[in-house]
């Protein structure tokens, strides 16, 4: 027959177990328990442990927002795309403010020589 503390503890681990599964984390805080095993190479038993929930959440974590994960990939192409985007918008700024001021300073040359044109 089984210690009855021994059944006990087990019982009591799944139980936290089906506990700790029905609660739901925005993605970005799975992405930084990853972060920190993967990162800053804490354990995956120490970062669970610290953020009360199991291993085996975050070993799915890992394997959907990991490095090798598609969820991963398509977030660095996005990044790169990101980037893209704010170096054009950044280009196209400064050409729309030369713009500017070419404009300015050819409306004030044409008022100058109209104005020369009308002393003469």
């Amino acid at each position: 027959a089984p210690n009855l503390p021994d059944t006990f503890q087990s019982y009591k681990m799944t139980m936290r177990e089906v506990i700790m599964s029905r609660k739901r984390y925005p993605d970005e805080f799975k992405m930084e328990a990853v972060k920190q095993v993967i990162d800053r190479g804490h354990s995956v038993a120490d970062v669970a442990g610290r953020l009360g929930m199991t291993t085996h959440s975050l070993y799915a974590w890992i394997k959907k927002y990991g490095p090798d994960s598609v969820e991963h990939n398509a977030k660095t192409d996005d990044q790169v795309e990101i980037l893209r985007l704010k170096k054009e918008l950044k280009r196209t700024l400064e050409e729309r403010d030369l713009l500017k001021n070419r404009c300015r300073f050819n409306l004030s040359m044409q008022r100058f020589c109209s104005q020369s044109l009308l002393a003469f």
